[in-house]
């Protein structure tokens, strides 16, 4: 199954994927200036990718089965908005 990602869905993916990277430069700058640096922060990331952005590849690739056209991208929009969310909380609590 393949699947491409509408323009607006494409947008969403670059904020997901830009706030995990933040996230994860600012978690790697403060521990490195800590001098507190391990690879569960490494792990951590990979997880989230594994937990928080394959599902939006899953629901984007669903979006072939869905009648009504908006359904599918609708639960997109609303896990992407949520992962946007949790990264800028944990941006805010690194502040």
């Amino acid at each position: 199954m393949t699947f491409a990602l509408t323009d607006w869905m494409l947008y969403s993916m670059w904020v997901v994927l830009g706030a995990m990277g933040l996230n994860f430069l600012l978690g790697l700058y403060q521990s490195l200036k800590n001098s507190t640096f391990s690879s569960d922060l490494i792990t951590k990331y990979l997880t989230d990718l594994l937990m928080l952005v394959f599902p939006l590849f899953l629901l984007a690739g669903m979006t072939v089965f869905d009648k009504t056209d908006w359904i599918m991208e609708t639960a997109y929009y609303i896990g992407a908005f949520g992962v946007v969310v949790k990264y800028l909380m944990d941006l805010k609590g690194k502040l």
